[in-house]
């Protein structure tokens, strides 16, 4: 009876030996960039025993000091760490390249293994919108996500629509909803209202201004990724502005430690001749004879310009045609110039020919350039990460520019294992010069070219 007493006291005093080792162990699961690996398993090595991270990465697990845990999931490499004396441990583990893909950020940022999902979702990591150093990173989409069509304006800083799955409305806006970290994004177009057409907008295609919208003004060196959701399940996460489908932006955040990221790029161009509209050099100025503007052809006007009592050919300077004389150079005429007091010609007669130079000997080379400067850091606790881009577009028009300054910032810090504050801040400015307008309008300088201007017209 004593032997049997002794034995069950020995067992006792292990058993609360081991016990008392035995303590509960908290942390975080998140991969190289700081961000949280949802549902990560975190077992005890040669056990059965393990638990599965939340969908913040958080964990709780029992384990006694010294025991090797084992972190594995969906898109990460295997991971083995020491258990510590602490109470409290925070894992990093890597994300294979090959499975980045797989991995994609839905609502609210919520990231999900993508066969996981009901419904379409396509994912483009920040880096491919970011290669192509431009002002506005939604011309670097086209062609990576299936069924999406973006319709750039060709003018200066003009604005860009993205229409997922074709269009939806007649009427109504067919854009798709950008949601930036959680926050929807307003990205409705900005124009001028042409008061002498009726108070019409530029949209309306009776000219005016495009001055572009929100979206392209968004920073491509601080997107981490873009989760393209398509279809009404999709769009039902958003409520009805979602209906058209939605383009959602991860930020970049910081990561531990201190890393400083610079990047620049330079950009030009040139017009493509053999696109532009043909035009005929036999005849200049008025619509036709058969209107009579007054000399014997019928053809100019008629009267004395010099002061000699000899009445003089005069261009047809009131008209935007050019179905009037043959271009002749023994014809001497007095055309616009003439009347410019400060032009070389003014009171001068010139040979009647065709323009030496057409619209395209107007046109400037494009040139922009682009840097950014991103500088991140933080500790097991606290991440921030504070950026700068500048973009400068110099049109294809002489005197005209867009420049854009780009400040971002943000800040994480982990008040409890499973609390986490956060805030952003974004600011832009944007400044224009020389800003063309568009449609059938005096400020679009390109078709006025030949719309208006006679082909004897320099």
């Amino acid at each position: 009876m004593r032997k049997f007493l002794a034995v069950f006291a020995a067992l006792c005093l292990f058993y609360n030996l081991a016990s008392a080792q035995t303590k509960t162990l908290t942390g975080k699961v998140t991969d190289t960039k700081g961000q949280p690996v949802p549902f990560a398993s975190i077992r005890i090595k040669e056990t059965q025993k393990g638990v599965s991270a939340d969908a913040d990465g958080n964990y709780l697990i029992r384990v006694n000091p010294g025991q090797t845990l084992v972190i594995t999931g969906a898109g990460i490499s295997a991971t083995e760490v020491k258990a510590p004396d602490a109470a409290s441990l925070n894992i990093t583990v890597q994300v294979k390249e090959s499975n980045m893909t797989e991995v994609v950020v839905t609502a609210l940022g919520i990231r999900r293994s993508k066969n996981e999902l009901p419904y379409s979702v396509q994912q483009v990591a920040g880096d491919e919108v970011s290669k192509q150093r431009s002002g506005n990173f939604l011309t670097n989409m086209e062609g990576k996500v299936s069924g999406v069509q973006i319709n750039q304006s060709n003018t200066l800083g003009g604005s860009t629509n993205v229409i997922l799955r074709g269009y939806k409305s007649i009427m109504g806006d067919n854009q798709a909803l950008f949601v930036i970290d959680g926050v929807p994004y307003d990205n409705s177009n900005t124009q001028a209202i042409n008061n002498t057409k009726g108070n019409t907008t530029q949209r309306d295609g009776l000219g005016g201004y495009d001055y572009g919208n929100a979206a392209a003004d968004i920073n491509p060196d601080d997107i981490a990724s873009i989760s393209v959701l398509k279809g009404a399940a999709a769009s039902a996460l958003y409520g009805e502005r979602g209906f058209n489908g939605v383009i959602l932006i991860t930020t970049k955040r910081g990561r531990k430690g201190l890393g400083i990221t610079v990047n620049g790029g330079v950009t030009t161009g040139a017009i493509d001749k053999s696109t532009f509209p043909k035009y005929q050099h036999e005849y200049g100025a008025n619509y036709g004879s058969a209107n009579g503007y007054g000399s014997p052809d019928g053809n100019f006007f008629y009267f004395d310009v010099n002061g000699d009592g000899v009445p003089d050919l005069v261009t047809p300077t009131t008209e935007d045609a050019s179905w009037g004389a043959k271009f002749d150079p023994s014809l001497m005429v007095y055309q616009w110039e003439a009347f410019d007091k400060t032009s070389s010609t003014y009171h001068k007669a010139t040979p009647w020919v065709a323009a030496q130079h057409d619209p395209t000997a107007f046109f400037v080379h494009p040139f922009s350039y682009n840097t950014s400067v991103l500088i991140d850091g933080g500790n097991d606790k606290s991440t921030f990460k504070v950026g700068y881009t500048r973009n400068d577009d110099k049109g294809i028009l002489p005197n005209s520019k867009v420049t854009k300054d780009l400040i971002n910032f943000s800040a994480t810090t982990n008040i409890t294992n499973r609390l986490t504050a956060g805030a952003t801040i974004n600011f832009s400015k944007i400044a224009g010069l020389g800003r063309y307008g568009t449609g059938y309008d005096a400020n679009n300088v390109a078709t006025n070219f030949r719309e208006w201007w006679q082909t004897n017209v320099d």
